[in-house]
């Protein structure tokens, strides 16, 4: 889902997850640790392939690797648990806003025809009630279930994720619909994707020294970013099983894994909050449990992957509105409104530049 709304193809979602879990759960300063995509770097890689395509997004991932690397070998771990809590609310809320604007397109099934979808967030709006019209009510019934299933399936199945359920019962639904009921108006992955289920043969980028200036300041807030969620997903799961990570050797790991994975065509990876806790739930409390998840993910690539062809667009909308809900932190922001006024001007400068321009100007 967080390669499809970064505009990658869905198999590199996948591969970021195996190759860099691997590295994270071998290498990392936490024993519980889960790494791969989040939901985080959705708007960042979006940035990234529409103004320097692919390879552009190759080349950030690897300097942020070794921005990464370097600051754990400098030991600046303890430094990045310094970047004022504003600061972090405020990133995440905005990020989260723009993940929820980037699927209204296929939670609604709008149709845009030969008209490009802008980068920024004014731009989509502006385009979204332009199209209004072109709103396709099976889309938003999927996108509804999807989202609904997600929200009450905690309450029966506590142990199975429910964006899991909410993928495979829709998708089975869907395809029901698809071939008994001839509706065939609800866009699936396999409508817009090729899907490979192979892991890719490396490749090394041409690199210039004029792209890497172009691309220092985004591989920075990569970086970054990747620094400040990985902690504090070590931090979380620290208080869960009464341990202490190393978040120097976390952030070597975390550079090491952000090196490796886009010579295999893989996305920004960093510790998953969600997945970390996840595993610490389902009684993981050894780095095998996390190298034992990425071969689970390597053999649902090799044999399972076309299945993912089947999977509605408007399901996984549904599931990153879920997402960008969790993400948005809306009490906490709201708790902080009461804070002092220069709590306050930070936080709300910090989401407002997140929203309106990126995450990189923030």
């Amino acid at each position: 889902a967080f390669g499809i709304a970064s505009r990658v193809s869905p198999e590199k979602d996948i591969i970021t997850a195996i190759i860099a879990g691997f590295i994270i759960s071998f290498l990392g300063g936490s024993k519980v640790q889960i790494g791969g995509p989040t939901g985080a770097f959705i708007v960042i890689v979006y940035g990234i392939i529409q103004q320097y395509g692919e390879t552009g997004l190759i080349i950030a991932t690897i300097m942020a690797g070794v921005i990464l690397i370097l600051l754990g070998i400098l030991k600046l771990g303890v430094v990045i648990k310094f970047i004022p809590y504003p600061v972090i609310v405020g990133f995440t809320s905005g990020i989260a806003v723009t993940i929820f604007t980037t699927q209204i397109a296929d939670v609604f099934g709008l149709q845009f025809g030969a008209e490009k979808v802008p980068g920024d967030f004014v731009g989509k709006w502006l385009l979204y009630f332009r199209h209004f019209d072109s709103i396709n009510w099976w889309n938003t019934v999927v996108a509804m279930i999807s989202i609904a299933i997600i929200a009450l399936s905690p309450r029966f199945l506590k142990r199975i994720p429910g964006s899991l359920i909410a993928i495979v019962l829709v998708t089975g639904m869907v395809y029901l619909l698809r071939t008994f009921a001839g509706i065939d108006t609800i866009d699936t992955i396999g409508d817009r994707f090729t899907i490979k289920s192979q892991l890719p043969d490396a490749e090394i980028p041409s690199l210039n020294w004029k792209t890497i200036q172009g691309l220092f300041p985004v591989a920075i807030t990569i970086a970054v970013l990747g620094a400040i969620e990985s902690l504090l997903s070590a931090t979380v799961a620290d208080g869960m099983i009464s341990d202490k990570h190393d978040s120097n050797t976390e952030l070597i790991a975390q550079g090491a894994a952000n090196m490796i994975t886009p010579l295999f065509g893989g996305i920004p990876a960093t510790g998953a909050i969600a997945r970390t806790m996840t595993n610490i739930n389902n009684g993981g409390r050894t780095p095998m449990a996390g190298i034992i998840h990425t071969i689970v993910l390597l053999l649902i690539l090799l044999f399972f992957m076309p299945l993912a062809q089947y999977i509605p667009m408007a399901c996984l909308a549904g599931v990153l509105v879920v997402v960008s809900y969790n993400m948005s932190e809306w009490r906490t922001f709201k708790a902080l409104l009461r804070n002092s006024k220069s709590d306050v001007a930070v936080l709300l400068l910090t989401f407002f530049l997140t929203v309106i321009f990126d995450l990189t100007i923030a």
